[in-house]
Parts: C-alpha cells; sequence; structure tokens
C-alpha cells in the first residue's frame, strides 16, 4: 500500500515536471534529444521532463543602448556617440527558430552591429554635419540593421541617436560661440528697438512741426482775411480820405483804454460812425 502511494506521489511530480505554460508576450521552441519537435503557442503545454526541453522567447518589443563610444569624426574629433535600438522577435514560427538557432545571444549582436554602423557612419562626417544630420544617420543606422537582423527573425522598430557630444575644448569653445552670436542678436535687437523708438519720436516731431505750421498758415490767413475785409470797408467809407480813416483808429485806440473823447456833435467823424452803425447823431438844441 505504501509503495502504491509513492509511485502515485512520484507521477504526480514528473507530471508536474512537464507542466510549462507559456504568457501571450511569448513563443516557445521545443526540443526532443536535442533536436527541434514542435512550436509552442501562448497557454499550457506539457513535456516529457529530461527528454524535452523548451525554449522560451520574448516577443514584445525590447530596447538595447549601443553604450557610449568614442568616434572618430572626419575633421579628427573625438565625439562621443550613444545610441538606442527597438526591435522585437517576430511571433511566427520560423522567426522565433530564427532567433534561437540563426544567431548567438541577438541582443549582443544587436549592440555590436549598432556600434560598428555608427562608426561607419560618423567617420565619414564631420562633427558639424554629423550633429545637424541625426535623421540621415537614424535611417542609415536602421537601414543597415534591418538588413542584417532578418535571417534572426528579428524586426528592428526603431533607432534613436542619444548624444553626439564633442570633445570638451570643442564644447567649450562653441559654446562660447553660441553666447556670442546669441549676445549679438540681443544687441541689434536692443539698437532695432532704440531705432524704432527714435523714428516713432521723430515722426511725432514732424507731425508736431507739421501742426504748428498749418496753425501759423491758418491763422495767417484769417489775418490776411481780416485785412481784406477791413480794406474793403475803408474803400467803401473813406475812399479818398485817408486822414478820417486815420481819426477813426484814433478813435478806436483811444476806446480800448477806456479813454474819454468829446467830439462836437457836428463832427464829420461822428456822422461817420453814425453810418457804419447805423444810428443818427444826437443834435442839441441851440
Amino acid at each position: 500500500m505504501n509503495t502504491t502511494y509513492i509511485i502515485i506521489i512520484l507521477l504526480v511530480l514528473f507530471f508536474l515536471w512537464g507542466v510549462k505554460i507559456i504568457r501571450p508576450t511569448q513563443r516557445g521552441l521545443i526540443e526532443r534529444l536535442g533536436k527541434y519537435s514542435s512550436f509552442a503557442g501562448p497557454g499550457f503545454h506539457w513535456i516529457i521532463p529530461i527528454i524535452d526541453r523548451m525554449f522560451v522567447v520574448n516577443v514584445t518589443e525590447q530596447m538595447v543602448d549601443a553604450e557610449p563610444q568614442e568616434i572618430i569624426t572626419n575633421d579628427n574629433l573625438n565625439a562621443r556617440v550613444d545610441a538606442q535600438v527597438y526591435f522585437r522577435v517576430k511571433a511566427d514560427e520560423e522567426s522565433v527558430k530564427g532567433s534561437i538557432y540563426n544567431v548567438n545571444n541577438y541582443k549582443w549582436q544587436i549592440v555590436n552591429l549598432a556600434r560598428t554602423t555608427l562608426r561607419n557612419i560618423i567617420g565619414t562626417l564631420t562633427l558639424k554635419s554629423a550633429n545637424s544630420e541625426r535623421g540621415k544617420i537614424n535611417a542609415e543606422l536602421y537601414r543597415t540593421l534591418h538588413e542584417e537582423t532578418i535571417s534572426w527573425g528579428i524586426q528592428i522598430v526603431r533607432t534613436e541617436l542619444k548624444e553626439i557630444d564633442p570633445p570638451k575644448d570643442v564644447q567649450e569653445t562653441m559654446n562660447k560661440v553660441v553666447k556670442a552670436e546669441n549676445e549679438k542678436i540681443a544687441a541689434i535687437d536692443s539698437a532695432t528697438a532704440a531705432e524704432t523708438v527714435a523714428d516713432g519720436v521723430k515722426r511725432a516731431k514732424i507731425k508736431e512741426a507739421e501742426g504748428y505750421k498749418q496753425s501759423k498758415i491758418l491763422h495767417a490767413e484769417g489775418e490776411a482775411e481780416a485785412i481784406k475785409l477791413v480794406n474793403e470797408a475803408a474803400e467803401e467809407y473813406f475812399k479818398g480820405n485817408a486822414q478820417l480813416l486815420r481819426k477813426l483808429e484814433a478813435v478806436e485806440t483811444s476806446l480800448k483804454n477806456n479813454t474819454k473823447i468829446v467830439l462836437p456833435s457836428n463832427n464829420e467823424l461822428i456822422n461817420v460812425i453814425g453810418d457804419m452803425s447805423g444810428v443818427l447823431p444826437i443834435m442839441r438844441d441851440k
């Protein structure tokens, strides 16, 4: 009886030993006695312990860092370059088999291939062009990795350059150049603003002078019109009698100063003023 229990327990343990669960993000390859046997998708699987062996492969998107490295550019400067590669193992059977049987440690291989490709690309560029043509470098790196990893069952999703840093002394010089350029731009902006203000003040002064000029012209035209009216009045009332006009002007000046003037009732000036105003002189009884 005890022997039966022991056999049952051993069989249960043997069964549990062969149980394998594949998650939706994984795929598996089953080998039997060192030879490929079958493809394992997500779900429950049982393999024969010791005889069978399962290799599980992650099929989600992954990222590897190409690790920073010093690369000599075409203008003989040591640039520090780093990049990231995003990839995934394709989920079909042939691709999963390729990632296991066609390459030894595909992650390590991708890193080294990316580093070598970056050296080849950036070595043909100057430091300035390498910084300005990051998109071109990314595209070339992606193309090379894509072509080289097809047989591995790998899909290169994208590549990204993290940094292309120049040597420290070159970086300091570049920073000084950028600072000087920014200061130059700021000075130009300040000068432009000052010029704009000065131009505005100039236009305001011109407008003010034009207004003053116009007011003087209008004032002069008014005075001229007044003189014209006086001349017309003189022509009408005092034609040929300049002496009488002079007397009338003297009376006007005296009246402005509140000076009292006594004139005879039959004075000719009284008659002229009366005619102009429509008032008849008052005659005194003799």
